[in-house]
């Protein structure tokens, strides 16, 4: 028998933006997230690192809780340089190649 692959409906997806940040260590992140909004929002923002390349890092969260991770890490002195729908779009936008 074939395995199928479960696919969720578009409305059922959680929409994520994904983000460049101009550190190179990602519990730093992780606390500034932590300090700002607490363990609930951390958890309500689902930060996920996504990938690190060059010094930097490509994170994601929630689209309703970005406004709360800009201001967290503003708050510590880490830049976010770029904000994409898609990591193909942020990867484009760079002109990184993989």
């Amino acid at each position: 028998m074939k395995n199928k692959k479960l696919k969720l409906k578009p409305s059922a997806r959680e929409k994520r933006r994904y983000f460049l940040v101009s550190e190179e260590n990602n519990e730093k992140i992780e606390q500034a997230i932590l300090d700002y909004v607490g363990i609930l929002g951390f958890a309500k923002s689902s930060y996920m690192l996504v990938e690190k390349l060059n010094g930097k890092i490509i994170g994601s969260c929630l689209r309703q809780s970005l406004n709360d991770v800009r201001v967290a890490l503003g708050m510590v002195g880490i830049k976010i340089e770029r904000v994409s729908g898609t990591l193909k779009s942020l990867k484009r936008k760079l002109k990184i190649k993989k």
